[in-house]
């Protein structure tokens, strides 16, 4: 999983998640803050070193001393940004002074809690301890300007503000590894981890890839991946629009991988092309192959198989609006033990989740006819980023508090208990969603409470804490051992391909999503919209927004019924590969997809498994 390849709470203090979604850091200044509310005297002897950081929507002022809290003030609710030349601090040089109606108190003594909001009129003064005021004073003012422009054009400007500053840096070739790397191309690129974007340099040599992030966030000032270490090339499509490259190292690289976004189809299409033409590219031996056919002998698991199409339809673990979508397989969570050879243990693989209770899915097209064009069933997805972290929150705190605005989801509406998750899903007027790969692979740690996040209370007076099992789960390693032999069983085999057809498959989209009762709202589907056509800035951020919270269709595969697996009850003596041409068709006419060597049934604790995942190498 990309987000947790390391501890977030081994992290630095300060991280782009403790801004905005996608909001863009720009630079920092070292300063010293006196506090406010305090006499003068008081706040000289108190006052802390730290930094500054200047963000697209915010500014932000990190302590060096880790008991203080970080500080942050959006730019929406400053009233005045000046150099102070008052009375107080009159010793004071190069000090400037932000006027706020709120500021947002985060990680006091570095410990991961919901944000502070102090929504009162407050001064804070800083003195700048390199730099001048002038070298700060009209950037902070420019974007204080922005801010309160209408939204529109506040998103013309930021965009303006951003390409001038951006366009201004070059890449620095000292970090060059070898004199001899012929320059083959550079570009701008994101890069992209889960809600975050980090805009830099890219530069392609004859040898290597680097990025050169235009802010100093990362430890690294550049990152540097040899050619030779790249292992896999996939095309991928970000907000609905292809414009994603993800590319996955092996393990001698300084990252497993690296998903980039561009600004269009063409510069990632030239940058996929160049690293394809370079001598030293070695990817894995990936042969054509029927993976249609494989599943179906046999020779991958149905877990593999998934994952396989997950990747094929462009779900990345890096990106949270599209991460790998997975089954619910049992139906069962009272029972003190579970009987897999039982077919009452499972669901009912070939409905879609909103149709599965019978009752809620008449009141559902009860209202389908008063509905306007383009008609839908479900106003919420099975898939979104809100979901994913509905199951993660006890190992991804952060990445949950980034998403809801500071706040944790109140206690008793947290994943406490499995039983209670399904009945919901079966019940709940909005609720569809189907799991996520962590369900079938690892050792189940996010199901637990490592205690040091403060979650709250629930109604009945306990707090969150490890996840309810079933009876039948005497831990979590257990329970997903059991969830994947469930999986891996021959009633799912035998079914499987129904669930392909709703989520991959014909069933998808049109028409036959409507008679299978399968169908979303517009926006998550692939062609729904041209993002590209919209002339506004600010509607075509409002529509990505959109796409990225309520969550995203996987592109569509086939466009005919998926052939069945054989199971242990049937193993044809012969086996016709009458499916080769199915996968073909589904695919877009320049799309080809193949299976990573040794990545079945060797997945490893999530948190580096993506190591591990079967991935297509896919190009434009």
């Amino acid at each position: 999983m990309d987000f947790l390849e390391t501890d977030t709470l081994a992290q630095e203090r300060f991280s782009l998640l403790l801004l905005d979604p996608s909001e863009i850091y720009f630079e920092d200044f070292g300063v010293f803050y006196y506090p406010s509310g305090l006499s003068h005297d008081q706040a000289i002897n108190k006052k802390q070193r730290g930094h500054l950081k200047l963000c697209s929507k915010s500014i932000v002022f990190v302590p060096k001393e880790i008991q203080f809290p970080i500080l942050k003030f959006p730019l929406k609710f400053i009233q005045d940004i000046e150099e102070w030349t008052g009375g107080l601090f009159s010793k004071v040089e190069r000090a400037l002074k932000i006027t706020s109606r709120q500021t947002v108190e985060m990680k006091e003594k570095n410990i991961t809690a919901p944000f502070v909001f102090k929504k009162e009129e407050s001064q804070h003064v800083f003195s700048l301890i390199y730099a001048a005021v002038d070298d700060c004073l009209p950037q902070m003012c420019q974007l204080h300007r922005a801010s309160t422009l209408p939204s529109a054009d506040q998103q013309a400007m930021l965009n303006a503000i951003m390409l001038s500053r951006q366009s201004r840096v070059t890449f620095n070739t000292s970090w060059l590894e070898d004199i001899y790397e012929k320059i083959v191309l550079e570009t701008r690129a994101d890069r992209i981890t889960p809600l975050v974007t980090n805009p830099g340099r890219l530069m392609l040599t004859s040898s290597r890839l680097y990025f050169q992030p235009f802010s100093n966030i990362d430890k690294l000032p550049v990152l540097k991946l040899r050619i030779r270490d790249i292992k896999q090339l996939i095309c991928r499509r970000f907000l609905l629009r292809q414009l994603g490259l993800e590319i996955f190292f092996r393990d001698a690289a300084a990252v497993s991988h690296l998903y980039l976004s561009f600004r269009t189809e063409e510069d990632r299409n030239l940058l996929y092309g160049e690293i394809m033409g370079l001598s030293d590219l070695n990817l894995d031996d990936t042969k054509q192959e029927d993976m249609v056919l494989k599943w179906q002998s046999g020779v991958i698991s149905n877990y593999d198989y998934l994952l396989y199409l997950n990747s094929l339809a462009d779900r990345s673990f890096s990106d949270l609006s599209q991460y790998p979508v997975m089954p619910w397989v049992i139906q069962d969570y009272e029972s003190d033990v579970l009987d897999l050879n039982d077919e009452a243990s499972y669901r009912d693989l070939s409905k879609p989740i909103g149709a599965l209770n019978q009752e809620r899915l008449d009141r559902i097209k009860e209202r389908l006819p008063d509905l306007p064009e383009p008609k839908f069933l479900y106003g919420s997805h099975y898939s979104s980023p809100g979901y994913v972290l509905f199951f993660l929150a006890r190992i991804a705190p952060e990445y949950v508090l980034c998403l809801q605005n500071g706040k944790f989801d109140h206690a008793d509406r947290m994943f406490n208990n499995v039983l209670d998750t399904w009945k919901n899903v079966l019940s709940g007027a909005a609720d569809f969603k189907e799991l996520i790969p962590e369900f079938y692979s690892g050792d189940g740690n996010f199901l637990t409470h490592r205690g040091i996040i403060n979650f709250g209370f629930r109604t009945d007076g306990r707090p969150v804490a490890d996840v309810e099992l079933p009876p039948w789960a005497s831990s979590p390693t257990n329970f997903i051992k059991i969830l994947r032999d469930a999986l891996e069983s021959d009633i799912v085999s035998r079914q499987l391909h129904r669930w392909i057809d709703l989520i991959f498959g014909y069933q998808q989209r049109g028409k036959e999503a409507l008679e299978a009762n399968n169908l979303f709202y517009y926006l998550t589907y692939e062609g729904a919209v041209d993002l590209d056509s919209i002339e506004s800035d600010a509607e075509r951020r409002s529509m990505e927004t959109q796409i990225m919270e309520f969550g995203q269709t996987p592109k569509q595969l086939f466009k005919t019924p998926h052939p069945q697996r054989f199971t242990s009850q049937h193993i044809p003596s012969i086996i016709s590969p009458p499916s080769a041409q199915l996968l073909l068709e589904a695919q877009n006419d320049e799309t080809k997809g193949t299976i990573a060597k040794g990545s079945v049934d060797k997945s490893s604790r999530f948190v580096t498994s993506i190591k591990k995942r079967i991935y297509s190498r896919t190009g434009p």
